[in-house]
């Protein structure tokens, strides 16, 4: 298959996929987060700290909620079909539904969950203006480590299924690179700023993000397959007409 249907199959599942996960977020996460806003503004008002100017209301970060998951989705299925691309090409015998789902939860593992695990997320109220730019580098280079590992774990996945080993060698294998991936991870340096907002809070937060971005992916990952199942059905029947014709 050609490179620009699959784009089109992205841009549908992904733009889906964004959609669904800012409305969970919605729902769900950010009544969590106007909390923290307002805990923040109670401790700065009892510190006698001024406030920084408001850019954009609260309602209106809402309704801004769903557009940015949305075209996130949408970016997310992009790469995701060049990716798939490659894949399908080097194992063209592979059913889209069984790919597009081993796929998803291989990018979701490298570029959510293991980087979580290493820097989950925090609300508002954690963490100061100085370290920003220390916090960014920290998660970036936990995102690229990760994928680094992720890969090199699918690349040698494949190579064992090849020399023929049987699957719990082959899964442990698998399992040991991820999770060597993780220890280099607990190598990187320590989140600079101390979490002085209550735990509950702060893992409410940190779970419903993370349970966010799960629906995304796998939201992604279920459209796409179903969509290339869905072509993969009409191409057969197109080759079957042709063939009784």
């Amino acid at each position: 298959m050609t490179l620009l249907p699959l784009l089109g199959r992205g841009l549908l599942a992904g733009g889906a996929a964004g959609l669904l996960s800012g409305a969970f977020s919605w729902v769900f996460a950010e009544p969590v987060l106007d909390r923290a806003v307002a805990l923040e503004a109670a401790r700065r008002a009892t510190e006698g700290t001024p406030e920084s100017a408001e850019v954009f209301s609260r309602s209106t970060q809402h309704a801004g909620l769903l557009f940015g998951t949305t075209v996130t989705g949408l970016a997310f299925g992009v790469l995701f079909a060049v990716v798939y691309a490659v894949l399908q090409r080097r194992r063209p015998e592979d059913r889209p539904w069984s790919l597009s789902l081993r796929l998803a939860g291989a990018a979701f593992l490298a570029v959510e969950f293991l980087p979580f695990l290493r820097y989950p997320g925090n609300p508002p109220g954690v963490g100061v203006p100085a370290t920003v730019s220390e916090r960014v580098n920290s998660w970036l280079a936990a995102i690229a480590i990760s994928i680094v590992f992720v890969t090199a774990a699918w690349q040698l996945a494949g190579y064992l299924r090849r020399r023929g080993v049987p699957d719990p060698a082959r899964q442990l294998a698998v399992a040991g690179t991820v999770v060597a991936g993780l220890i280099v991870l607990f190598l990187l340096p320590e989140n600079p700023d101390p979490v002085t907002a209550p735990a509950t809070l702060v893992w409410q937060f940190r779970l419903l993000s993370l349970a966010s971005l799960g629906l995304l992916w796998t939201a992604l990952g279920t459209g796409f397959g179903l969509l290339g199942e869905h072509a993969r059905s009409v191409v057969h029947r197109a080759h079957a007409g042709l063939a009784q014709s």
